[in-house]
């Protein structure tokens, strides 16, 4: 949890979608994200840089050796249910 509420989430994917970062489609009743990776920086400071190189940093977030392996579905995801 961190502690950001649906609606919050809700404005977010809404302005990132305006800003021209992702767009949504509409599979059944499930939404469907994709990221415009080649989409820039709104502030002047970061304006020149893509944020495809920002999106790999955290592309490739593997466990350390050691740890448990990461689930590919989160708790109450209802991907993880196929309902027919």
């Amino acid at each position: 949890m961190c502690g950001v509420t649906e609606r919050a989430v809700q404005a977010i994917v809404t302005d990132l979608e305006s800003a021209g970062y992702l767009t949504r489609s509409r599979h059944g009743r499930r939404n469907h994200y994709h990221v415009a990776r080649d989409t820039s920086f709104r502030h002047p400071a970061e304006a020149g840089h893509e944020i495809a190189g920002f999106l790999d940093l955290f592309a490739d977030l593997r466990p350390h050796h050691g740890s448990a392996p990461v689930p590919a579905t989160h708790p109450g995801d209802h991907d993880e249910q196929d309902n027919d």
